[in-house]
Formats: structure tokens, C-alpha cells, sequence
């Protein structure tokens, strides 16, 4: 490394945070650079240690190449830098924001100090190769007449169709709502991504030949017949979209929503983009959030900056502990309590909390919920925990807006799944061995194939998807693919 002193020297710095009470007035992102020049990351590129065998690499879905960028950003060769990271993340801009960064937890130097700041630094490569105008279109120079239809614009279907591209397929991208982004455009909230991110790197796509159909639903306005006649391969990366419900007394109350409509609607009203359904707004209101996760936790800030009364967040589960967990060790990700900007901005949250009831006025609106604490025990040896309620501490909360954040259980099967007749694992997910669906032509990826998970999975699940639809229509790939033992094998299969 370039600095073999320099964890000895700096400590982890990160830029800072908008104050609350401002930063819960608008959608803005909530960090600020003024005070967190190039000589800062540099600084922090120089505590990557000369650590010999990078952990980094393996924490990282993507593989990122860490320690490599780290040097060049230390030297301050961000061309250098930015051509390392493109080479194996084509969405470091995303990734940079919201990946909560297990390459982080793996990191040789977080196991006695405070990790290198590899997201952060991350998110300045990228950030400076667009203002340095180092990101340009490339446009492939040769095309092989192949046609590829990707279903979903999410950041598995956009990883797919950049490869794709990159490999000389003519691409065309289907996408159901209004615009493109899937999860990164009506999902994530402004002040963790705001849209124009996204809106630049589709942009940059389109300069490089990839086609974008909006309101191009897929088994519903567009025939799946017509994609399998047109198309020589079809990559399905509709992500995980049936949220788990709560089939609680109560539940059919107005008040009681899915997260991820309230999410979806608001990032609809901040772009200016009209919805139908009826406005769903925390403004005024006890607000109860049910689900511990990421999505409660932008529940929990859209709710605050509605103007919302009070805010709580229930967790059925225990609450983990503050510092390190044994049950995780290094270089695990650790089973740890976080706590999000949106939780900075003020919220109670409760675990051990079993959602009883959801209870209405006359009118049918929500008033309260009925919740009873419990506890995780082992009733018999060597058997999984189960929960048992605690007698006496059921109570009532007034609650007049309740949001349920309890995860998704599998893609949507009626329409276009139905159709395809696509083999569905135990879980209801599409059936995908090497990303190679039951139906030949036809390949799934993200979430879609492996069930709810990161932003950053659904990369690298589009590019390795990429890669095995590479390998049908030419015979073999030039594409990049994290799975060593696939690419030696390709290569022993050719000779």
C-alpha cells in the first residue's frame, strides 16, 4: 500500500450530518462535504492496511477489488481508482449511499479499531469520476444481432442490462411503473438517494444503446408470448414485491398500510409524479411502525418529516446488543444494534413486541393498537426458539397510522410467472439453477430468484445472470464473474 503507517496515524472520519431539526424540513441528503475535501479521503484511503490476505474481498458481494482503489485514491490517481471500482460495480453511486457495507465488517482493521471507511471512499470515487467527466458512455464497438429482453428496472435488472450491453447485445429494458429505478426509484427515500442519482446513470445508459419501456407491464399491457418470440433471451429481475401481512383482527381498518405503498407514494409526491390511490400521510398522527428493519426505519423519517405526533418502532424479535456479538464474530456481519439517521431524528423503539389487535372507531379509522410483549425461549433442548407472550403487559397505543414493515415473501406469481409456467423453489421464488430458469431462454436474478435481500446482492446478482446469459447465446463470456470456479470450469469446457 502506498501508506503502510497511515491506520497508525488517522483515525475513521466520516463527513458530517445535516442537523436534524433542518435536515427533517426537506428529502435532501443528509451529509454535508464542506469540511471533507479529497485530502480527507485520501487520509482515509491510507488507513487500508497492507493486511495481506483482504477480507474486504470476500465481505463484498461484488468483490470489489478495496484495497487496490484504496491505494490509487491515497496517491490521488482517481482515474486509476474509478476504472478499479467500475470494473466490478457498475452502480457505485448506489452502492456508495445505501449498502450498509459488510465489506466494512470484514475488515482486518476493524478488528482492533474502527474499520476503514470503504463506503465513504467509495462514493467519492464515483462522485469525483463524474465531476472529473472520467464517466462516459461505452458504447460497444461491435454488436452481435442478439437480443436480450430484462424485465424490471430495479438494480438487479439495470446490472443485467449494463452487462449485457457491455457484451454487445442489443438490450431492451421493461419496466411496469412510470419510470425507471425500480426499489432505488419508489422504494429508497430522497434523503438517502435522491432520484437524480439514478436519473444520470440511466441516462449514461441510454447514451450506451440500452432501451427503456416505462408502463410496460409484462403479462399484463405487453404479451410474454411476444417477448419469447422477439427476444433470444429474457432475464427476470421483478424483484420480492408481496409484502408479508399481518392477518391480525383489525387489519382491514383505514389507517393500516404496507411500508413500502406509503414509501412508494411519498417518493412519487417528492418527484412530482401523480398516483392514484388515496394520499396516505403520517402528519398529525401517532404513527406505529411495525418491523425493526430498513424499510420501518424509512418509514420512521418519512413519517417524522409528514410532521407526524409521535413515532414508534416494534420489533417482534429481541433487541441485539450494542457492542460486538459473539454469535457473529468477525469477519461475520454482526448481529448488532444499529441505529439509522432516521431513528437520530427521533423515535422510540420497542422490541419483543407481538402486534395482538388493530382497533377502530365507529368510522372504521384506526385509534390504537393492541400489542402484548413476549419472550424468545428454548422449550425443548437442541429445538429453535420460540415466542412466548408475557401474562399481563398486553396494552393499547393510540395509533391512527399503522405501517407494516415486515418484510416480502416472494415475487408476484400471477401474470407474467403464471404465464411463463416457471418452476418456483420451496419459497415461492423462480427456480433458477446458474440463473438459468426451468424455460431455456429464460433466466431470473435478485431478488426474484433469491428471495429479499441488499441492494448490492441484486448487483452482483445481475451480473453474474449476465454472464451465464453471455455464455447460452455465444457459447462462451468475456464477461466478468465473481465465481472463480464457473470460469475455470468454462474455460477447462471449451478446451
Amino acid at each position: 500500500m502506498g501508506k503502510p503507517t497511515g491506520f497508525l496515524e488517522h483515525t475513521r472520519m466520516l463527513p458530517g450530518k445535516r442537523d436534524p431539526e433542518e435536515r427533517i424540513r426537506d428529502y435532501r441528503e443528509l451529509y454535508v462535504y464542506d469540511q471533507y475535501g479529497e485530502d480527507k479521503v485520501q487520509e482515509q484511503a491510507s488507513r487500508c492496511m497492507d493486511c495481506g490476505v483482504p477480507f474486504c474481498h470476500s465481505g463484498c458481494p461484488l468483490g470489489n477489488i478495496i484495497p487496490e482503489f484504496n491505494d490509487a485514491v491515497y496517491r490521488g490517481d482517481w482515474e486509476t481508482a474509478y476504472e478499479v471500482l467500475s470494473s466490478t460495480n457498475n452502480f457505485p453511486e448506489f452502492t456508495g449511499r445505501i449498502c450498509p457495507a459488510p465489506c466494512e465488517a470484514s475488515c482486518v482493521l476493524g478488528i482492533n479499531q474502527p474499520a476503514v471507511t470503504i463506503e465513504e471512499i467509495e462514493k467519492n470515487i464515483i462522485e469525483t469520476a463524474w465531476a472529473r467527466n472520467l464517466v462516459k458512455p461505452r458504447v460497444p464497438k461491435e454488436r452481435t444481432g442478439k437480443k436480450v429482453a430484462v424485465v424490471g428496472s430495479g438494480p438487479a435488472g439495470l446490472a443485467a442490462a449494463a452487462q449485457l450491453n457491455s457484451a454487445g447485445h442489443w438490450v431492451t429494458v421493461f419496466e411496469r411503473d412510470d419510470a425507471v429505478g425500480g426499489l432505488l426509484r419508489y422504494g429508497i427515500p430522497d434523503f438517502k438517494l435522491e432520484k437524480w442519482v439514478v436519473e444520470r446513470r440511466v441516462k449514461l445508459m441510454e447514451e450506451e444503446g440500452i432501451q427503456f419501456r416505462t408502463n410496460a407491464n409484462v403479462g399484463v399491457n405487453i404479451k410474454v408470448n411476444n417477448l419469447l418470440y422477439e427476444y433470444d433471451a429474457i432475464v427476470l429481475t421483478g424483484g420480492s414485491t408481496i409484502p408479508r401481512d399481518l392477518p391480525v383482527p383489525g387489519r382491514d381498518l383505514k389507517g393500516v398500510h404496507f411500508a413500502m405503498d406509503f414509501l412508494r407514494q411519498q417518493n412519487k409526491r417528492v418527484s412530482g409524479r401523480p398516483f392514484q390511490e388515496e394520499d396516505i400521510l403520517a402528519g398529525g398522527k401517532n404513527v406505529i411502525v411495525i418491523g425493526g428493519g430498513d424499510t420501518g426505519s424509512d418509514c420512521v423519517g418519512t413519517s417524522i418529516r409528514h410532521g407526524a405526533k409521535s413515532v414508534i418502532q416494534v420489533e417482534l424479535l429481541t433487541k441485539p446488543p450494542e457492542g460486538s456479538n459473539p454469535s457473529t464474530p468477525w469477519p461475520n456481519w454482526p448481529m448488532i444494534l444499529r441505529t439509522s439517521t432516521s431513528h437520530e431524528e427521533g423515535c422510540s423503539r420497542e422490541w419483543c413486541i407481538n402486534t395482538r389487535e388493530f382497533i377502530g372507531d365507529a368510522e372504521g379509522n384506526l385509534r390504537a393498537l393492541k400489542i402484548v410483549q413476549v419472550e424468545w425461549k428454548a422449550t425443548e433442548p437442541g429445538k429453535p426458539m420460540r415466542m412466548v407472550e408475557i401474562p399481563g403487559t398486553e396494552q393499547e397505543l393510540p395509533c391512527e397510522l399503522a405501517l407494516i414493515a415486515a418484510g416480502f415473501v416472494h415475487p408476484q406469481h400471477n401474470g407474467m410467472l403464471e404465464e411463463l409456467e416457471t418452476e418456483l423453489d420451496e419459497r415461492g421464488n423462480v427456480k433458477a439453477s446458474n440463473y438459468q430458469t426451468s424455460i431455456e431462454k429464460v433466466f431470473a436474478a435478485g431478488d426474484m430468484r433469491r428471495g429479499q435481500s441488499l441492494v448490492v446482492w441484486a448487483i452482483s446478482e445481475g451480473r453474474e445472470a449476465a454472464y451465464q446469459v453471455d455464455k447460452y447465446l455465444q457459447g462462451a463470456s468475456k464477461l466478468e464473474c465473481r465465481d472463480v470456479s464457473q470460469v475455470y470450469l468454462d474455460a477447462v469446457t471449451q478446451v
